[in-house]
């Protein structure tokens, strides 16, 4: 039986923190131990989709070892992957699954059980929010749908950053162009 374990205080919290940070790095390892502290896991990985080598590139993680997040590459192609652009992929028993990409470092590290959500923007999906148990994990519609909202405040914050970065990058192209003139 699955016990709804994330609380909308939990939420709101997280989405706070979002909303308040004005550091992409900051922001993801704030909500990286927010999520580790208040739920219990064993850790916390958020993953932003590296296009040039069609692997998941480390944002921030909470509660895992070095060697473990430096494991290898993760292979969009060979790692838990969702069925669909929404759809979260719950790995209660990693003894019982065969989509892990490095199942033996998974349980090496103390790993039983995976949650991972897809974070998209506009129907594309740009990364991954990962939940790493130390025992097996029954998760409940509830959190997942918690979850589901972690994940798009997530995936607005990305576009928000990456849309910042981009105005200040034409900003100060701007300014050099104007020294120059003057």
């Amino acid at each position: 039986m699955s016990v709804n374990t994330i609380h909308p205080e939990v939420v709101k919290l997280v989405s706070d923190t979002i909303t308040q940070s004005n550091d992409l790095n900051f922001m993801a390892d704030q909500v990286a131990h927010l999520l580790v502290g208040a739920l219990g896991v064993k850790g916390v990985g958020i993953f932003i989709i590296n296009t040039d080598t069609n692997e998941l590139d480390v944002l921030s993680s909470s509660g895992l070892s070095v060697d473990y997040v430096h494991k290898g590459p993760i292979l969009i192609d060979e790692s838990i992957k969702p069925a669909s652009k929404d759809e979260p992929v719950i790995v209660s028993d990693i003894s019982k699954s065969s989509v892990l990409q490095y199942p033996e470092k998974a349980r090496k590290e103390g790993i039983n059980a995976i949650v991972s959500l897809p974070i998209n923007v506009r129907g594309k999906i740009i990364g991954a929010l990962r939940l790493y148990h130390g025992e097996t994990w029954d998760v409940s519609t509830q959190d997942i749908n918690n979850l589901q909202i972690i994940c798009a405040s997530v995936g607005m914050a990305l576009m928000y950053f990456r849309l910042s970065t981009a105005v200040k990058m034409m900003k100060d192209t701007i300014d050099d162009i104007h020294s120059i003139w003057l």
